[in-house]
């Protein structure tokens, strides 16, 4: 039985919210209690009403009926604008930059600061940008165009421009999603300091550690419902498990592992050196990978992991250096080729770099198939319909529709889609950036065991992450890149949090 919340603390109150889209109920009756000077989690699996309840509480969208309350007062947010006149800001998981714009004018985008109403006043809004960037620790200056920075430094940028808003409310959705542990080590520290001035923080992740954490009041969804709320002295990790999914953690998470025999050169790589504008970002990097094993790649922010698989995908030209796939040569290839010969790159950012928001389920996961779905350069669609739905079958989407647009699914759900468009292909060499970033711990479980049974029909699969809990429990090598150098190509069971970090972190430095 879990103890009741004092309400009487709370900033922010939703009131039995229910949200009804065209065919779907994503909330029903919902109450959400935000508390200031907390950590108001958030927890759910994909699909169970998360971001729509965050939406509304940030002004995006309107509920269906139900109540919100700010300071005991009735207040309809309308839209983002007001909500954030009433101090309430988010940090999606999306980003929502300007990638021609530089960090400093995304920051002050909407906000800007005038000199006598007629000039915008750069300086003022570049000296508060470093200070929100040096608070950040991250080493970029405000006049860097956004477009040149990795996925994760625009995260921090995206968290930058909402402390500049100075919120009583800050709402958070998996915002180290794309984080390296050091990062963030400085987000928490930031947070707590927030806490500590009386800033009410709801906070979404699907990393039970990191929640377990820093949480201080507890709230599942499940199925667009309250399922329950607690404080933290009353929360485990299988609390959190059982709650979202309805089943034992220890149920969840088991998965048989399978040992195949390996074949050392399904994919090598040699001394391969790789710049990015004007500076080396991968250097003399060789390494082996057998068929049918998974690796992980581990390393902090700009250590070249993203800038690895590009290259070897084709995205990116060699400098120097030889790239074998199956004993075939693919050092300057193009793309095309490199496709045909048995490379896939699920890629980090799924919505710039994977997917066609207003194309269906079905056409998104069929994509890099095209070629043989075509009958004389007709595409056939029973033949579409069929080896799609097959495969995607295996991906428990939730709502299915395949025919709605892939925009209509919850992330988790989207990152599934794009798994199957790569199962589709059959591919030899699978490339992974990030691939249960921001999917929560059941559609994690189902994405590790599709990913070790494309590993036990021989496919060989390399992935990044930075979650080192992640690299232990699905790669069985980890290779840690450090400033585009690789450092270490160790056994992921020695492959302790300290170990990586300071392979990751301290090698680079001495």
């Amino acid at each position: 039985m879990t103890k009741p919340i004092d309400k009487s603390a709370s900033t922010l109150q939703a009131v039995q919210i229910t949200k009804v889209f065209p065919g779907t109920a994503a909330l029903q009756q919902v109450d959400f209690n935000v508390r200031a000077g907390a950590v108001n989690v958030l927890m759910g699996e994909n699909g169970a009403g998360k971001s729509t309840l965050m939406r509304i509480l940030a002004g995006i969208e309107t509920p269906t009926s139900g109540q919100l309350f700010l300071d005991g007062r009735a207040v309809r947010l309308g839209s983002a604008a007001l909500a954030a006149e009433h101090g309430i800001a988010m940090v999606h998981q999306e980003l929502s930059l300007m990638p021609n714009l530089t960090v400093a004018e995304n920051i002050f985008a909407g906000r800007e600061l005038w000199r006598g109403m007629i000039w915008i006043d750069t300086a003022e809004q570049e000296r508060q940008t470093r200070a929100l960037l040096e608070r950040l620790e991250l080493k970029v200056s405000p006049r860097t165009q956004l477009a040149s920075l990795s996925i994760g430094q625009q995260q921090l940028v995206e968290i930058a421009r909402a402390l500049a808003q100075r919120a009583r409310i800050l709402i958070l959705d998996e915002p180290t999603s794309a984080l390296s542990r050091l990062e963030i080590r400085t987000l928490f520290q930031v947070l707590r300091d927030l806490k500590s001035g009386g800033v009410g923080i709801v906070y979404v992740s699907h990393r039970l550690q990191e929640l377990l954490e820093l949480g201080d009041v507890f709230t599942v969804l499940r199925d667009g419902r309250l399922a329950a709320t607690a404080p933290r002295e009353e929360v485990s990790e299988s609390w959190i498990v059982e709650r979202m999914t309805g089943k034992r953690l220890e149920d969840i998470t088991r998965n048989a592992s399978t040992t195949i025999e390996l074949q050392p050169d399904a994919l090598r790589v040699e001394g391969l050196t790789v710049q990015k504008s004007g500076r080396t970002c991968l250097r003399d990097v060789s390494f082996r990978l057998g068929r049918g094993e998974i690796a992980g790649i581990y390393g902090l922010l700009g250590a070249g992991r993203t800038e690895l698989f590009e290259t070897l995908i084709g995205l990116r030209r060699e400098l120097a250096g030889e790239i074998f796939l199956g004993g075939l040569a693919m050092s300057g290839v193009p793309t095309p080729r490199r496709l045909e010969a048995g490379f896939r790159l699920v890629p980090e950012d799924r919505q710039e770099d994977g997917l066609i928001p207003q194309m269906s389920i079905r056409a998104n996961a069929s994509l890099s198939h095209l070629k043989k779905l075509c009958r004389v350069g007709w595409l056939s669609a029973t033949k579409e319909r069929m080896q799609a739905d097959t495969v995607l079958s295996k991906m428990r989407l939730k709502p299915c529709n395949l025919n709605d647009p892939v925009s209509t699914l919850s992330g988790g759900n989207q990152q599934k889609t794009l798994l199957a468009r790569a199962l589709l292909t059959s591919p030899a060499v699978l490339l992974l950036d990030e691939p249960t970033r921001g999917v929560d711990v059941g559609a994690k479980a189902e994405i590790y065991a599709l990913i070790r049974k494309m590993a036990s029909e021989g496919v060989s699969i390399l992935f990044s992450s930075s979650d080192s809990h992640e690299i232990r429990e699905l790669a069985g090598r980890v290779l840690v890149l450090c400033r585009g150098a690789l450092v270490a190509d160790i056994g992921a069971a020695g492959a302790s949090d300290e170990k990586l970090l300071l392979l990751a972190d301290a090698t680079c430095k001495n």
